[in-house]
């Protein structure tokens, strides 16, 4: 089976730690998340194959989680886990706009198969390329030119202005960023952000112009999309 983007969504730590530690070791790609809130802002600025989302969640339950990411055109498979095996709530959570659903407790390799039953269904609509001004970002092969001259990015420097180019249209968080480039678990400084950004202005901005990556004042940052 071909890598499988995923988010997980679970706030038992226990059980958040071992199904993304099961999941990795299938060569699959994880990002995990503890509440509905932090599921709903990730599966919207990144895209995910699958979205594993548990039905209970702090913050935000589940059920609205998927609901407000159908609203929002989101197409990723979603998978409920629930301890909820009443025919009420499993209808609940598809007519919500899931793809299917899995009860607690329950054996690692169904939630594989299901997991692989649905990315066989779901076509991937994740953009090859993203062009804004004089950029393009080549997200498949991670490749970004500047009037067809390639600039050579380091891992999270490419990360970064993916995230920016790809929501080119918001403010992304400086919360938001910093999780999505180095995780929870840290220890990264506060101004590695702000290095980051800096050294990607470095490569990328010309001496003359505006830089291309706006600084928003105690939000985030963004792309420019007026000239650069």
């Amino acid at each position: 089976m071909e890598t499988v983007n995923i988010l997980l969504a679970e706030d038992d730590v226990r059980l958040g730690k071992l199904i993304t530690h099961l999941l990795q070791k299938e060569f699959h790609r994880v990002d995990w998340v503890k509440d509905g809130r932090e599921a709903y802002q990730y599966a919207r600025l990144s895209h995910y194959d699958v979205i594993i989302l548990d039905w209970m969640l702090p913050g935000e339950n589940g059920l609205s989680v998927c609901k407000k990411l159908r609203e929002k055109g989101i197409q990723s498979g979603i998978i409920f886990v629930t301890a909820k095996d009443a025919n009420d709530n499993i209808i609940s959570g598809l007519d919500s706009g899931a793809d299917d659903y899995i009860v607690k407790p329950f054996e690692f390799n169904e939630l594989l198969a299901r997991i692989r039953a649905i990315s066989r269904r779901k076509e991937k609509k994740l953009e090859d390329v993203i062009r804004i001004h004089n950029f393009i970002l080549n997200v498949t092969i991670h490749e970004l030119k500047r009037n067809d001259e390639i600039i050579e990015l380091s891992k999270k420097e490419y990360q970064l202005l993916e995230l920016l180019m790809r929501n080119h249209n918001q403010v992304i968080t400086r919360e938001v960023l910093f999780e999505k480039l180095w995780g929870y678990d840290t220890e990264v400084s506060d101004n590695a952000l702000d290095a980051l950004v800096k050294l990607v202005r470095k490569k990328i901005d010309l001496p003359e112009g505006r830089s291309f990556i706006q600084n928003v004042r105690g939000i985030g940052y963004k792309v420019r999309m007026s000239d650069v």
